[in-house]
Formats: structure tokens, C-alpha cells, sequence
């Protein structure tokens, strides 16, 4: 069974040295150091974004030249790809971990593209300043386990991904999506079936979920899910009670709204009025 990177660096010598920062639906943020150890990651099933914050010139990829690493060089690690590292001295670096349904359905929104458009390729080293900047600022939002923090860092490495230039077949024509969007940024109150956004489509509800998929990168109700978190997230900035904002976003009660709130972003409606207020 394929596992983390993160799972592999922890039979390792290396140190977590702040608790990783959950930010939820398959995503965390950690800070490592390691020295004197040789690791392999094998087909590890998330994909990783790495800055190396101190040190990295005693860093080798072994499996791509042997070339070294330098403090504020960028590694991009795609799931599914192994790689090979030898560590002499001592460095310090920040990992983003993502699941393949996270980044391309947040690519998607971000880009307000097809998720078959996102172009992630193996990195090794690179001077990437769009993608360091957020980086670093997720290193600072572990050490302060500040979640919000977190999250715009993300948007702004999500936004800084580049997409393919290339036709896609299948899917869902833009018009349509928008559709779709509107109906469900309409109705978020209330129960949304498969049945009723296929007919927006003029599609079986089988047919419409494959294409959804395609486009969106996660299926029709974790699309519904993820929108009706985020208008809860707009709401818990106001004093409107969070009982309310449950009905209001279509959850049955505020225990639903809690349970899946915590799953998608890592803490509690409760926790996030606290931040946003804090700010």
C-alpha cells in the first residue's frame, strides 16, 4: 500500500519540529530537519511541494544526477513518482502535502478551468519565487498554527500553478458549468440531488457525474460540500449564530456543519470564528 511522504520522513532520522498544521480534505502543512540519513520515497500517494528554508547544499537527489539542494530552492514531488535522497548535513525545509482530489478541484476554482488543465511536473531545486513566497508563509503559519494564514498562503501557490495549453475531450462546456455553479450557489440551502444538476446538463445522472468529475477533479456532491463549507466560512466572519448558519448552508444541524467543517478544513466552525475575530 502506497503512503505519504510525510509517513516515509517519519521512519527516517528526521525531526518534525512544530506540530503539522491540518488544513484538512487531505492537506497539511510540516517543517522538518534532517542530517546523516538516506531516505526513499516510494510511489508516495500525495502530491508534495518542498522550500528549503536553511541549509540544503549537503542534500543530494540521488536518482536525478546526484544535483544538490541550496536554502530557498523549490522541489515539486507529483504522486506517484519515487525518488532518492542522501542528506549529509544539517537543513532545514517546509512540506505542503496534497491529495490529487485536493489540488485539482482547488485548481480548478482557483483557475476556473478544467482540473485536467493543471501541469505539475517533477522539480528538482528550482529557483521559483511564486512558489517559495507561499511556502515560506506556510512555514510561519506552523510555527504559529495559524489555519487562516494557511489557507491564503495556499490560494496563492494554488493560483501560481501553471495550466496545459492543450484541448480536452469530454467533460462539461464551460456554459454549463456556470450553469451548474449558479443553480448551486442558488440552492445551497436547500437538498441538491445528482438528478437535478444532470438536468441542467441534459444528462443521465451517471453520465453527468463522469463528466463533473473529469472537469472539477471530485465528484458532484464533494464539489456541493466544498462550496457550501466555504459559504459557512463567509457567515462565521459575522455574529449570525452557528445554528443558523448550519440551515442556511444546508447542513441538517450544527453537528453536521461541525463534523464536516473539521474534515474540510481541519478545525471547527467554533475554532475559525475565533481566528477570523482574532485578526
Amino acid at each position: 500500500m502506497s503512503q505519504t511522504v510525510e509517513h516515509f520522513l517519519g521512519r527516517s532520522n528526521a525531526e518534525n519540529l512544530a506540530t503539522s498544521l491540518d488544513l484538512g480534505a487531505g492537506c497539511s502543512v510540516a517543517i522538518w530537519e534532517n542530517q546523516n540519513d538516506h531516505v526513499r520515497y516510494e510511489a508516495p500517494n500525495n502530491h508534495t511541494f518542498s522550500l528549503y528554508l536553511k541549509g540544503g547544499t549537503g542534500t543530494r537527489r540521488l536518482d536525478a544526477g546526484g544535483i544538490s539542494g541550496w536554502p530557498g530552492a523549490v522541489c515539486v514531488m507529483p504522486a506517484g513518482q519515487s525518488s532518492e535522497w542522501e542528506i549529509t548535513q544539517p537543513f532545514r525545509f517546509v512540506h505542503l502535502y496534497l491529495s490529487d482530489t485536493r489540488l485539482r478541484s482547488q485548481f480548478s476554482e482557483a483557475h476556473d478551468c478544467d482540473a485536467r488543465l493543471l501541469d505539475l511536473v517533477e522539480t528538482n531545486f528550482a529557483n521559483k519565487p511564486d512558489l517559495a513566497l507561499p511556502l515560506a508563509e506556510l512555514a510561519r503559519a506552523v510555527f504559529s498554527q495559524n489555519t487562516l494564514q494557511a489557507d491564503s498562503a495556499m490560494a496563492d501557490l494554488v493560483g501560481a500553478l501553471p495550466g496545459r495549453q492543450m484541448r480536452v475531450l469530454g467533460g462539461l462546456a464551460p456554459h454549463i458549468l456556470r450553469r451548474v455553479d449558479d443553480y448551486i450557489e442558488a440552492y445551497i440551502a436547500a437538498p441538491i440531488h445528482l438528478n437535478d444538476l444532470a438536468s441542467l446538463a441534459n444528462m443521465s445522472g451517471f453520465h453527468f457525474h463522469r463528466m463533473f468529475r473529469l472537469v472539477r477533479g471530485c465528484p458532484p456532491h464533494s464539489w456541493v460540500t466544498m462550496r457550501r463549507v466555504c459559504r459557512a466560512r463567509e457567515r462565521l466572519c459575522s455574529d449570525t449564530p452557528i445554528a443558523d448558519i448550519a440551515v442556511n448552508c444546508g447542513f441538517s444541524s450544527q453537528s453536521h456543519l461541525t463534523r464536516v467543517f473539521r474534515a474540510q478544513t481541519g478545525r471547527t466552525p467554533a475554532q475559525f470564528r475565533r481566528l477570523a475575530h482574532d485578526i
